[in-house]
């Protein structure tokens, strides 16, 4: 235990014990704790204290910790609380125990490519199910993939990277990040949801041919290749990966935001086509390579060990245009290594000397755009107010901002605890946000608050099995965490004449009321039509036929068949039944022991085997036969046939640590 750490040992909010530290990140430092209330491990992410002090990005953290708490996906690290206190600004979430998907590759090296789209169709659901609730994460990479012992993985740091990319330009500390940001992040451009799809085709890459599209020796000349630069294919690299993969993958990476996967969906399609056929290939037209096929000569920033020479541009134009042999031809031959043998020194030097000029361009430009404004006057700039916490109403009709500013409603506007519906509680650019005075306005994104969020109404269950009713009301629970609705379900069944079996009858509260914390769920059921109870009586003494006819009349059934036992009692007169005196339900079945006579023979056990379709035996018809059980003749168990052979939750991997399997 590191005693020195302030947090270690204490309890936060009388709830999450802190037992120790297990990582660091950019902003956060990341506890495993104990929750007392659930009695679960958890991890805890507290934000760091130099960030704590930053009174708005402390509401910004909290906001977007909100957002993230409302995904609720079994490939997403899962949310449980958020917490804004004077001691700390903290978010609980699941404790995952593995690896990441980067230290994985580093201890495996290349993936198989049956691994890539196993992991790959997991990291899409993620992100589909994120973008559609509005959420896009903005630094999808292995490091912020965790796999588990069962192969699955889960993707974590939702909404965190939106944070990060407002403290600080492309520094050493990025660096990990940059590999995988897409172009329009490298441009400082707007980004959607087509950035994470770039992203997780970069991380894609990597898993199938074991490198990075682009390396540097900085951030910025890593981001510049991001813009400017041609990959090789990954089957230059590694041949074995299938053409549909690679097609997918490069797809994904299109650099053209036009050309590239629009949604998540269309992208996870391609993806489970391609299981169901690995001999399918995708078709697209990459704008990449018709666009930089004009100018062979296109100089690549240095640094990049694995982007393509300027030649093998007409290479890859031609491969995406041609037959399939044609295509087969051309990676042979680029295989062999003829492209890179032809490189010759004049054209290396072309490539260093116009890499040289464009980071030096691309550096002035930067520094250029951060101190331009010292030189100006200052009646020749105007600095954007603060509007967190305005109404958007009154900021937008506002005459005096109108004259400068171009207001923009944020699509991605959510619900707040801490702002009421309309308020502003966000804005780009910043607040303190200088520009120069010009003809034209500046466009300013106001983020505005939707209200506290509207609490769940009760669904309709009438009808439902009661067992899918109350995994219903779960799911409401699972699906609202940020809500804590700690919702309590109690199943009452009741018996029924009109409602068939196991189906719900009435739910309190009723179909679309407001649900509350902590309220009580009632959900009463049928259990069927109520059965009348009889009184056995006592039928010994009477014939068999006697007996038979009273206990038939009052709806009880006599077992078959009967049993004959040695007595002083004439033959066929009941001597015993089971169950006299006891109260049971209608049907039940009733067993009766009859006398052979004072002068019959015991009958042996082998003798006993009277069938249910043979006639009951009466004084006219003796019978020899008889069963010594007073319990019908059990039913044979049949033997079990053993259940079809399940195909296993992910193909066999022994390189997993621990020598847990992942996938073949």
């Amino acid at each position: 235990m590191d005693l020195s750490d302030k947090y270690i040992g204490k309890l936060l909010d009388n709830r999450y014990e802190i037992l120790e530290k297990i990582g660091t990140g950019g902003m956060a430092v990341v506890y495993k704790a104990r929750c007392h209330r659930l009695n679960r491990l958890v991890a805890i992410k507290i934000l760091k204290e130099e960030l704590a002090g930053d009174e708005d990005f402390r509401r910004r953290f909290h906001t977007e910790s909100q957002a993230v708490a409302m995904l609720s996906h079994p490939n997403i690290v899962a949310v449980y609380d958020v917490s804004r206190t004077i001691r700390a600004d903290y978010i609980v979430m699941e404790l995952i125990e593995g690896i990441t998907l980067k230290q994985y590759i580093n201890r495996k090296g290349l993936l198989s490519w049956k691994e890539a789209l196993h992991f790959s169709i997991q990291i899409a659901k993620a992100i589909s199910h994120a973008h559609s609730k509005g959420i896009i994460h903005r630094d999808i990479k292995p490091h912020n993939i965790m796999i588990l012992k069962d192969g699955s993985i889960k993707v974590a740091d939702f909404g965190i990277a939106r944070l990060i990319s407002t403290q600080s330009t492309l520094t050493q500390e990025s660096l990990g990040s940059v590999h995988y940001i897409s172009p329009e992040q490298a441009k400082g451009g707007l980004v959607d949801a087509r950035t994470d799809i770039y992203s997780l085709g970069v991380v894609m890459y990597e898993m199938l041919t074991s490198q990075l599209p682009f390396v540097g020796d900085s951030p910025v000349s890593v981001a510049i290749q991001h813009i400017s630069a041609i990959p090789l294919m990954p089957r230059d690299i590694n041949p074995d990966v299938p053409q549909g993969l690679e097609d997918i993958t490069m797809h994904a990476m299109e650099p053209k935001l036009q050309a590239r996967y629009s949604t998540a969906d269309e992208l996870l399609r391609d993806l489970e086509e391609f299981r169901k056929n690995p001999s399918a290939v995708f078709k697209y037209a990459p704008i990449m390579a018709e666009t930089r096929a004009i100018d062979e000569t296109r100089p690549v920033p240095g640094g990049a060990a694995l982007a393509k020479p300027p030649e093998a541009s007409k290479t890859q134009q031609s491969y995406r245009r041609t037959t399939p042999d044609a295509q087969t031809a051309t990676r042979a031959k680029t295989r062999r290594g003829e492209f890179v043998r032809g490189r010759t020194f004049r054209t290396a030097m072309l490539i260093a000397v116009a890499a040289t000029a464009a980071l030096s361009v691309l550096a002035l430009l930067f520094i250029w755009g951060n101190v331009k404004d010292w030189f100006a006057p200052d009646d020749q700039y105007i600095t954007v107010p603060d509007f967190v916490g305005m109404r958007y109403d009154e900021v937008r009709y506002d005459n005096e901002y109108r004259q400068f500013y171009e207001f923009l409603l944020a699509e991605d506007s959510t619900y707040s605890d801490v702002y009421d519906d309309g308020v502003i509680y966000d804005q780009r650019p910043k607040r303190d946000y200088r520009e120069m005075l010009s003809d034209e306005k500046i466009p300013v994104t106001l983020y505005v608050s939707l209200g506290k969020r509207p609490m769940p109404r009760m669904p309709n269950l009438i009808g439902e099995d009661y067992r899918t009713a109350k995994n219903t009301v779960e799911r409401i629970k699972a699906d609202n965490p940020d809500l804590r609705l700690e919702l309590e379900i109690v199943l009452q069944p009741v018996k029924s004449e009109s409602v068939t079996r196991d189906l719900v009858i009435k739910t309190v509260p009723s179909e679309d009321e407001l649900l509350t914390r902590n309220m009580t769920i009632y959900i009463e059921y049928s259990e069927g039509p109520e059965i009348p109870m009889v009184r056995v009586p006592n039928v010994s003494g009477k014939t068999y036929s006697a007996a038979k006819l009273e206990l038939e009349s009052l709806n009880l059934t006599v077992g078959l068949p009967v049993e004959y036992v040695e007595g002083e009692a004439a033959r066929d007169i009941v001597v015993y039944n089971t169950r006299a005196g006891e109260l049971v339900e209608e049907h039940e079945v009733i067993w009766l022991q009859l006398s052979s006579g004072p002068d019959g023979e015991a009958p042996s056990p082998s003798d006993t085997t009277t069938t249910p379709d043979e006639d009951t035996p009466t004084p006219s018809e003796p019978t020899t036969t008889t069963t010594p059980t007073t319990t019908p003749t059990a039913t044979p168990t049949p033997t079990p046939t053993p259940p079809t052979e399940m195909p296993p939750a992910t193909p066999p991997d022994s390189d997993f640590p621990g020598g847990v399997s992942i996938i073949g």
